[in-house]
């Protein structure tokens, strides 16, 4: 799966990021929209939410412990 457009891997990422927590820039969404494919969003969103997930799962089961 390459990316050979104007968004790279490292974009997708902080685009995923930036929408994730509310600050994604006007420039970047339009810029997000405009890909041709969305599945590299999807992907890095779904790996995004798993590891957020886990990650809150972790620090409930060691704060309550």
């Amino acid at each position: 799966m390459h990316l050979r457009s104007a968004t790279s891997w490292w974009s997708v990422i902080m685009s995923v990021l930036a929408s994730a927590f509310g600050v994604q820039s006007q420039q970047n969404y339009q810029r997000d929209f405009g890909q041709t494919s969305i599945l590299p969003y999807v992907v890095v969103g779904v790996v995004f939410v798993v590891v957020f997930v886990i990650a809150l799962m972790l620090l409930v089961t060691y704060i309550t412990r």
